[in-house]
């Protein structure tokens, strides 16, 4: 069986990964090829990866795109570790990088959300429904497209008509991120379907959203024209059918997609599989806390000197860095993802008694404990935990990503807290469980599937926002009087969590079963030619 599987990143590439979905890409393949799957993985060059030295020319492509045919190249690019029965390739071209050499996601403006990135993920959909019409690649059983970015190609699957029509692929749509979708408007914008694809003799009812119906949504063309539909985690496929909570309490369902996730399920077509994770042989140290104090403010140091004048965020860390002994905080408290909404929000919000939750949070880990996040995102709410580490000796943020900070906070942290607000798989649990770091979480979406209150972890939960934070405060004071009261009690919780296993093997056979050879063909097949 061969998969062809389209994405907006690639972490098996350098440069190729910004969050989960360059996760996923970079560790499901290999698993689908040690059980006998041929994979090739192509993602957009983003004006580099075409020219790594590992880079072939394969061929080019003939793209019909804004009414006048264009080029895009396919390179073949080696990743710096091969796995035999994958192959990895790029799509280059001028548009498939709008904001620089290198860039994957743009920033636009709130007045016009997602436009360059919708016109850009536009053409590669064209590239890639013209790819497998084409000879450049063995011919694909299964095409495995990831996330809104890829989902268009549906569209043209559907509606294009060709000379001899589209080979009768088997095409599965995967969600990693529910809550970003891509919404564009049909027509009057140079970021627009009929700007993009003009001839393209489509049914408006298909691809438009269901709350603004003037609008494109590819994230809803995914689910309503795949021949299956996968999402992340059993428990995430169960919340995404409902409406969740429509006065913004925090509790996410289906994000407005949730009667076209309702169909999906009733057709049999939508699949909850949980994400996996590598175990590598040899764990990486523990490291000492002399040497995560210095890794990390060297790291820091790194980010300031990045621009000629020192952000706040690399200022208020560095000076807390510097108050740092030699003497190991505890607890050490550990946090690591994206600083958004989804991510952080809890901390932001109100306890019962009137606190901060992150206030709440920080006296309850006490003067002698430290809470050291990582991570970068949404200024706003970076902002707001500078002011905190500010004011707060005992909380550290740090403003970036570094792969080897990250490694060693997971292997040394005491406690890991997540508390996403919704969270469809999440890997940074399996990490840190992986590097024995018990997790406190939310249990919501794949939290709930990973993570076992009492046995490996601790978690909270709560019908309101209010009822989460005061959830997640008294789950942090009963796992910290547990660390400190019942030394036996913590480290078989410990144990337990480093020897829990979430594997890749089982996730691959699982999308073989489920999503790959399915009992009946869904809503994208037979009618596609």
């Amino acid at each position: 069986m061969h998969v062809l599987m389209a994405a907006a990143e690639d972490d098996a590439l350098p440069g190729g990964k910004v969050g989960g979905i360059g996760d996923v890409v970079r560790d499901l393949p290999p698993a689908l090829a040690r059980l006998g799957c041929a994979v090739s993985v192509v993602t957009p060059a983003y004006g580099r990866l075409a020219e790594l030295a590992a880079a072939r020319h394969v061929g080019d492509l003939e793209v019909s795109f804004r009414g006048s045919l264009q080029t895009v190249s396919l390179h073949e690019v080696a990743a710096p570790r091969p796995t035999q029965g994958v192959r990895h390739y790029v799509l280059d071209h001028p548009d498939l990088a709008p904001c620089g050499r290198g860039v994957i996601y743009c920033d636009d403006p709130p007045s016009r959300p997602f436009a360059t990135d919708a016109s850009k993920f536009a053409l590669f959909c064209a590239a890639v429904a013209e790819l497998t019409e084409r000879d450049l690649l063995p011919t694909p059983d299964v095409l495995h497209l990831h996330d809104w970015h890829a989902a268009l190609t549906l569209a043209l699957r559907r509606y294009r008509v060709r000379p001899g029509g589209w080979r009768k692929l088997h095409c599965v749509f995967t969600i990693h991120n529910l809550a970003l979708q891509g919404i564009r408007p049909f027509d009057g914008d140079e970021s627009a379907l009929d700007a993009w694809f003009p001839a393209l003799p489509y049914q408006h009812a298909a691809l438009a959203d269901p709350r603004w119906p003037q609008c494109v949504n590819p994230m809803a063309v995914g689910i309503r024209l795949a021949d299956a539909v996968h999402v992340v985690s059993p428990t995430y496929a169960r919340e995404i059918l409902t409406p969740g909570d429509p006065f913004g309490r925090g509790l996410h369902g289906g994000e407005g997609l949730e009667a076209d996730l309702a169909a999906a399920d009733a057709e049999g077509r939508l699949v909850g599989i949980l994400n996996g994770c590598e175990y590598p042989q040899d764990a990486p140290p523990r490291p000492s806390w002399p040497a995560l104090r210095d890794a990390m403010r060297a790291q820091n140091l790194v980010w300031s000197a990045g621009r000629a004048t020192v952000a706040s965020a690399h200022f208020v860390a560095q000076a807390r860095l510097a108050g740092l002994g030699a003497r190991r905080p505890s607890p050490l408290v550990t946090s690591i993802g994206r600083i958004t909404a989804q991510k952080v929000r809890l901390l932001l919000e109100r306890a019962g008694d009137g606190r901060p939750a992150i206030e709440a949070v920080l006296d309850t880990i006490g003067e002698d404990g430290l809470l050291v996040i990582l991570g970068t995102g949404d200024p706003v709410l970076e902002q707001a935990l500078v002011e905190v580490s500010a004011r707060r000796g005992n909380l550290i943020f740090l403003r970036g990503y570094s792969d080897a900070v990250a490694r060693d906070l997971y292997a040394a942290g005491d406690l890991f807290l997540m508390p996403s607000s919704f969270e469809p798989c999440g890997i940074s649990q399996m990490l840190a469980m992986r590097a024995g770091q018990p997790c406190l979480v939310h249990r919501v979406g794949g939290l709930v599937d990973t993570v076992r209150p009492g046995v490996d972890g601790f978690g909270f939960e709560g019908s309101s926002v209010t009822a989460q934070v005061d959830g997640m405060v008294a789950a942090l004071a009963g796992a910290l009087a547990l660390r400190r009261d019942d030394r036996p009690g913590w480290q078989r919780v410990r144990k337990a969590a480093a020897a829990a296993r979430f594997s890749w093997d089982a996730s691959a056979a699982a999308c073989i079963e489920r999503l790959y050879r399915p009992a009946t063909t869904g809503a994208g097949g037979d009618d596609a030619a």
